[in-house]
C-alpha cells in the first residue's frame, strides 16, 4: 500500500495527472503474437544525421523481428530539444525509405501506423508523468531543487575526494524534504527536477547482479545507487526513464542498441524492477570500427565521410550493396550463404543476432566495393540503367540528359560482357559509369589522347599499323572476320599473330597480336582495358571508329 505521505506528495507534484499506470496497461496490452515472435525497435533522435552504425543497428533489429514473424517499429526520441534540427524527422524517414529499412509501425512518410502510438516521445509526456507519479507513490521518486551551481560544487568535492560522481547519500540534499517544504518551494517558483529515490541498500552496499545480455553473455554489473533524474525541470523525461516506459508499453521484447549504453544498463534494469515490469532482453551491439595505423577506433562522422549515409547516395552505391555488406559484418557466414544462394534475396538469409561479433567489426571499403561489384555485375542491364539514371538525375544532370537521349544505346553498352558465364564486374557504384564507359560518348571521350605505352615498337610503327587497319575495317565483319583482319595487319607490319611463336622468339618481332589489339583498343576507347572490342566497335559504328583511329594517329604523330 502507498503511504499517506507519498500519496500527498504525488498530488503536490502531479495534480494534473488523473490517469493511472493501469489505464495505460489497458490501452497498450500485450501484443497478440506467436511466442517466438520478437518485437524490436529503432529509436533515433531527430538530429538530421543517420550514421552508418545507425543503419547497421536498424538492420539488425529489422532482421530479428522479421525473421521471427514479429514487429519492427520506429520511435522518435526527441526529448533532447537542444540536439533537434529543422526537418530532422523528415531526414530520418527519407534515409530509411531510401535504404529500404521497412518498419511495421511507427512514424512514416505517410503518417502514423500502429496501435501503440504516439511513436514520438514528445507526444507521450503524460504517460511518463503518470509513471513518475506512480514511483512517487511508491516512495521511489522525489523533487530535487538543487541549482546547477550546487551540483557543480558537489561534483568538485567528489572529484577531489576521488568518490563516485552523482547525487546519492549525503549528496542527495533534497531526498528527505518534508511535503510542507516541497510545497512551499514550488509555490515560491523554485525550479526542480524529479529524481529517482534509489533504494538505500544499493547506495550503502554497492551490490552487484548478473544480467544476461544477448550478445555479451553474462554481465556482472553493479547495482545503481545514483538518484538519477527522471523528469527534467520542464516535465520532459530523460532518456533513461523515457525508453524504459516506452519499451514497456510498446511491448518491446529485445532492446538492441550500441554498447556505449552498457554502462547505463544498471539504471534501466533498476527502473524496470521498481515499476514492477518485465525486463526485455538487451543486446548491446559493438560499434563498427576503422583501422587507423596500428590502432582501431570507432567510425566517426567527423573524420570519416563514409560514416554518413549521404556518402553512399552521392557515390551511387546500390542500396542492396550497402545492406549486404552490413550483413557480412553482422554475421560472418553471410558471404558463404550468398555464394551458395546467388538468386536468393538477403531477406531469406537465416540471420542470428547471437552470431554477431562481441568485439566489433572493421569497416572495409574494399570489401564493400567487392560486394557491390558482384551485385551490379549480376544485375540485368536494364536494372543497372535505372540505377544510373536515378543517381545521375540528382548528382550528374549532364550525364542524365545524355542517357535520356538514347536509353537503348546505354542498355546495349551495359549488356557487353554481361550475359556470359563470367561477366565483367567493373562498376562498383553508379558514379563509376563515366569512368568505365564514358568513351562511348563524344562528350566524355578524350580526343586529345597521346598515351603510347609500348616500348618495343615506335609511334611511327603504331601509326602505320592503325592506318592499315582503318583501310580494311568494316562494321559488317563478324567476330571471326574482325579478328582475322587484325592478324593480317599484325603479320604485315612485322608483328606476330602467333602467340606461341612470339613467346618462343620475341626478339624476332616488333610485338604480338596482343600489342596490336591493345593499340587499336587504345585508339578507339582511350583505354588499354575494356570489354569486348568487337561489340564496342559495333555500337560505336563505322564512322566513329575510323574517325577515332585517324585522330589518334594524328595525336601520336605530332
Amino acid at each position: 500500500m502507498f503511504s499517506d505521505k507519498n500519496l500527498e506528495l504525488s498530488e503536490i507534484l502531479f495534480p494534473h495527472i488523473k490517469n493511472t499506470v493501469e489505464h495505460y496497461e489497458n490501452i497498450y496490452p500485450e501484443r497478440e503474437l506467436e511466442k517466438k515472435s520478437e518485437v524490436t525497435r529503432f529509436a533515433p533522435s531527430p538530429t538530421g544525421f543517420i550514421h552508418l552504425g545507425g543503419i547497421y543497428a536498424a538492420l539488425i533489429a529489422e532482421r530479428v523481428a522479421h525473421m521471427s514473424d514479429g514487429v519492427f517499429f520506429l520511435r522518435i526520441e526527441d526529448t533532447d530539444k537542444k540536439r533537434e534540427v529543422l526537418n530532422g524527422v523528415e531526414k530520418i524517414l527519407s534515409v530509411f525509405e531510401n535504404f529500404q529499412i521497412n518498419f511495421d509501425e511507427g512514424l512514416t512518410a505517410n503518417g502514423v501506423k500502429g496501435d501503440y502510438a504516439p511513436y514520438v516521445q514528445s507526444e507521450r509526456v503524460e504517460i511518463y508523468q503518470t509513471c513518475v507519479k506512480e514511483l512517487v507513490k511508491k516512495g521511489f521518486a522525489y523533487p530535487c531543487f538543487m541549482t546547477a551551481e550546487e551540483l557543480d560544487e558537489i561534483r568538485a568535492e567528489q572529484e577531489a575526494d576521488k568518490l563516485d560522481i552523482g547525487c546519492f547519500g549525503e549528496y542527495a540534499r533534497h531526498r528527505n524534504l518534508s511535503n510542507e517544504e516541497i510545497k512551499t518551494r514550488i509555490e515560491n517558483g523554485e525550479q526542480y527536477v524529479i529524481r529517482l529515490k534509489c533504494p538505500v541498500e544499493c547506495a550503502a552496499e554497492k551490490k552487484t547482479r548478473d544480467f544476461k545480455d544477448v550478445l555479451k553473455s553474462n554481465v556482472n554489473m553493479p547495482e545503481n545507487f545514483i538518484d538519477v533524474v527522471l523528469l527534467k525541470s520542464d516535465g520532459i523525461p530523460t532518456y533513461h526513464f523515457a525508453h524504459v516506459v516506452d519499451d514497456h508499453f510498446m511491448r518491446t521484447t529485445i532492446v538492441s542498441r550500441g554498447d556505449e549504453w552498457l554502462s547505463s544498463l544498471p539504471i534501466h534494469v533498476q527502473l524496470f524492477d521498481l515499476m514492477e515490469w518485465h525486463i526485455p532482453k538487451f543486446a548491446h551491439i559493438s560499434p563498427i570500427m576503422k583501422q587507423e595505423g596500428d590502432n582501431k577506433r570507432k567510425l566517426s562522422k567527423r573524420k570519416d565521410p563514409e560514416a554518413t549515409m549521404d556518402y553512399y547516395s552521392e557515390k551511387g552505391y546500390p542500396v542492396v550493396s550497402v545492406i549486404e555488406y552490413l550483413l557480412t559484418i553482422a554475421n560472418s557466414n553471410y558471404e558463404d550463404w550468398a555464394k551458395t544462394n546467388p538468386d536468393e534475396s538477403y531477406e531469406n538469409f537465416p540471420f542470428k543476432i547471437t552470431k554477431m561479433s562481441k568485439g566489433g567489426s572493421l569497416f572495409d571499403i574494399d570489401k564493400l566495393n567487392s560486394v557491390s561489384r558482384n551485385i551490379i555485375g549480376n544485375m540485368e542491364a536494364s536494372e543497372v540503367l535505372d540505377g544510373i539514371k536515378n543517381w545521375a538525375k540528382t548528382f550528374d544532370t549532364e550525364l542524365f540528359d545524355i542517357i535520356m537521349c538514347d536509353e537503348k544505346y546505354v542498355t546495349d553498352i551495359l549488356s557487353i560482357d554481361r550475359y556470359v558465364k563470367n561477366p565483367r564486374k567493373d562498376i562498383e557504384k553508379y558514379s563509376d559509369f563515366k569512368l568505365y564507359f564514358g568513351y562511348f560518348f563524344e562528350e566524355y571521350f578524350n580526343k586529345e589522347n597521346t598515351d603510347f605505352p609500348f616500348e618495343k615498337f615506335s609511334k611511327e610503327d603504331g601509326a602505320t599499323v592503325l592506318k592499315d587497319y582503318a583501310e580494311i575495317y568494316s562494321e559488317n565483319d563478324d567476330n571471326e572476320e574482325w579478328f582475322n583482319k587484325i592478324k593480317s595487319v599484325t603479320d604485315k607490319n612485322g608483328f606476330s599473330s602467333n602467340m606461341k611463336e612470339y613467346k618462343k622468339n620475341p626478339d624476332d618481332f616488333k610485338g604480338s597480336v596482343s600489342d596490336v589489339s591493345t593499340l587499336i583498343r587504345l585508339a578507339i576507347t582511350g583505354k588499354i582495358n575494356s570489354p569486348d572490342m568487337f561489340r564496342i566497335k559495333k555500337l560505336l559504328g563505322q564512322e566513329k571508329v575510323i574517325n577515332r583511329i585517324n585522330q589518334y594517329i594524328e595525336n601520336i604523330s605530332k
